[in-house]
């Protein structure tokens, strides 16, 4: 879990939690939302073109042109009524990723998680109660799903802040560095300096960064319980499914807590040696 520079990483593909029935959707769910994300992230392309691919997988979306990861999932989003909006919404976020580096506060960062991740939890609870014919998808449920998936994008954004911040992006709220007496401008130069040194420092601007990153680990910390309160209310293999997903999102937070909030002198990753304590977690879970 979580050891990746993207949240669909953690994409239960081929789970064998997840029903045999419903992998076909899942998978297809799973293609269309990696690909679009890396239409934002990676290769040589422009911004411009960037927009303009991300926009062909929108107009596809509505029928209005074909691609052929829109029309493998088609089957899936009629046979499980999955709810167009989600994969809208994911291209707004990444489309967003594109042209924003920055968030003033946590509303707007929350707003991007409420696109960029959120949609994949809800389009899980649809296809779980496509399967069971139980209302998933609604009320606190959907509360809860929400939380937990922002959760988990909060979490590989501190994760991956080295990664982020070579590529020029920052997802620490500006507020929240201010709150720790860092100015954008500071900011920057600190993550530049601790990017370079392979860590964070000791001084004055460096002891600020480590408390805004704590900072940022805390909110995802009580996000995280917040969403795992989703698994009694959800047939059992997606709580156990989401059992394995919480007990690797707190392993990395536990890992980061270790590390002294230093995600630039290690990025957390998990392995082998992690199982013991995952699977304390699992069951805490």
């Amino acid at each position: 879990m979580l050891d990746s520079t993207s949240h669909y990483e953690n994409f239960p593909v081929g789970s064998w939690l997840v029903p045999r029935g419903l992998r076909p959707a899942v998978s297809a769910i799973y293609r269309f939302a990696r690909h679009a994300d890396d239409l934002a992230d990676e290769g040589e392309a422009t911004a411009d073109e960037r927009l303009a691919a991300l926009r062909i997988l929108d107009e596809a979306l509505e029928g209005h042109t074909d691609h052929p990861l829109v029309a493998a999932l088609r089957p899936h989003m009629a046979a499980h009524r999955l709810d167009i909006d989600c994969f809208h919404r994911l291209l707004s976020a990444f489309s967003q990723d594109v042209i924003q580096h920055r968030y003033d506060d946590w509303s707007g960062l929350l707003d991007y998680c409420h696109r960029s991740a959120d949609p994949v939890g809800q389009l899980m609870l649809q296809l779980f109660a496509s399967q069971t014919g139980l209302d998933l998808a609604s009320g606190e449920r959907l509360a809860r799903a929400d939380a937990l998936c922002s959760a988990l994008q909060l979490i590989n954004f501190c994760q991956d802040m080295a990664i982020d911040w070579s590529r020029g992006r920052i997802y620490l709220p500006l507020s929240l560095a201010r709150d720790c007496g860092l100015a954008p401008a500071e900011l920057e130069q600190a993550l530049s300096a601790a990017l370079t040194a392979g860590g964070i420092g000791d001084d004055p601007g460096a002891r600020r960064l480590r408390e805004a990153i704590a900072g940022f680990h805390a909110y995802s910390e009580t996000l995280l319980q917040r969403g795992a309160a989703l698994i009694p209310t959800v047939p059992l293999r997606l709580s156990l499914e989401l059992r394995a997903i919480c007990a690797g999102g707190q392993q990395v937070l536990d890992l980061l807590r270790q590390g002294r909030f230093d995600p630039f002198a290690a990025r957390p990753k998990l392995g082998l040696r992690h199982l013991p304590a995952l699977f304390r977690l699992f069951l805490r879970a």
